[in-house]
């Protein structure tokens, strides 16, 4: 079983949770506490992601990133809404229309780009062709960002700004899909403020389960007033847990004394190990940078052959026109190791 997780790049959620976040959760389960958070670990939420972020925060935990997008988007998109986001966003892809559903049928507008990051005069243009006086089209509410990207790069926190100005200068909020955040700030070597409210966010959903955490993701509110009803919102959706404590027990197990920064940074080490692997492979094309810890890399049918045969598992990936062979997705955590990585090249080098 361990040689199988060790061979499998298929996702940073296929790995166990780290040892610090079950040892929080075996405390948590110490004794009785109150329920649906009332208990002391999610009491001490806001005060430990406001210290983190330097900003005063308002924190709801829930126990998926899908749950998190949706329902902070619709804290801010209403039905007649539009919600601008990149063509290769998480909300527009791999989520089931829970975004159209949970804002009662704001629309998804995606936009095109050549890396997942949104070029700001690509939403400019956008912009341009909803109008906020015509009733002929959703109004544009609010603007979604992924950081890191669906395609592993990484947003400057000054695009971010630039983005993040456009959308307020018309009325928007501006929501972080950060299911990667901490991958981002390792690779920008930034600050949590830096990359998310100093660059004009609004919202965050942040993710904890790619970092080491069993299931516990959170939506943060940077702004108070958008978080009025936020608590109503998420009972409503059904996303509060009985025992709350386990969700915010694990969140701060990852926040607390970098846990969260400190396995994205290994994270990202094996996958710069794995990207410059593959770059010396002849057969091999890297599709786009690598910044954080995901990796979109065109191989021959006969190399991906052999390493599935190997006992290696990824998953295809869309093959853009022009690219020759088929794109694959390598996914490295925390818990990759160079041995691991090197293994794969390895057993790539032999075809």
């Amino acid at each position: 079983m361990v040689e199988q997780i060790r061979k499998n790049f298929s996702s940073d959620n296929v790995v166990p949770a780290c040892p610090a976040v079950m040892s929080a959760l075996v405390a948590a389960n110490a004794d009785a506490a109150p329920a649906y958070g009332g208990d002391a670990w999610t009491a001490r939420l806001d005060t430990v992601v406001a210290d983190i972020f330097e900003h005063p925060a308002k924190v709801f935990p829930v126990a998926t990133g899908t749950a998190a997008n949706a329902l902070a988007l619709a804290a801010i998109a209403p039905p007649y809404g539009a919600i601008l986001c990149d063509d290769s966003a998480h909300i527009v892809q791999s989520e089931c229309g829970a975004p159209d559903f949970f804002t009662g049928g704001a629309r998804l507008v995606s936009i095109p780009s050549e890396d997942g990051r949104m070029a700001p005069d690509a939403l400019s243009y956008m912009l341009d062709r909803l109008p906020a006086d015509s009733v002929q089209n959703p109004l544009p509410t609010a603007l979604s960002l992924t950081q890191a990207t669906e395609w592993g790069t990484v947003y400057p926190p000054a695009r971010i700004a630039e983005l993040a100005q456009l959308a307020h200068a018309r009325g928007m909020a501006v929501h972080m899909d950060a299911a990667r955040l901490a991958n981002a700030i390792a690779h920008l070597g930034c600050s949590p403020a830096e990359t998310t409210w100093k660059a004009g966010i609004d919202i965050l959903s942040l993710g904890m389960t790619k970092t080491g955490a069993m299931a516990a993701e959170a939506v943060i509110f940077f702004n108070p007033a958008l978080a009025e009803q936020f608590a109503r919102r998420r009972k409503r959706a059904g996303h509060v847990w009985s025992k709350q404590r386990f969700l915010s027990a694990q969140i701060l197990a990852c926040l607390e004394d970098d846990l969260w920064l400190n396995n994205a940074r290994q994270a990202n080490a094996m996958a710069q190990r794995l990207a410059g692997g593959l770059f010396r492979h002849p057969g091999a094309r890297l599709l786009y940078a690598t910044e954080a810890n995901e990796i979109f890399v065109a191989l021959p049918h006969r190399a991906i052959t052999h390493l599935r045969a190997a006992g290696f598992t990824f998953h295809d990936w869309h093959t853009p026109p022009g690219v020759d062979g088929t794109v694959i997705r390598l996914v490295t955590s925390y818990y990759t190791r160079v041995a691991d990585v090197d293994a794969l090249l390895e057993t790539l080098a032999a075809v």
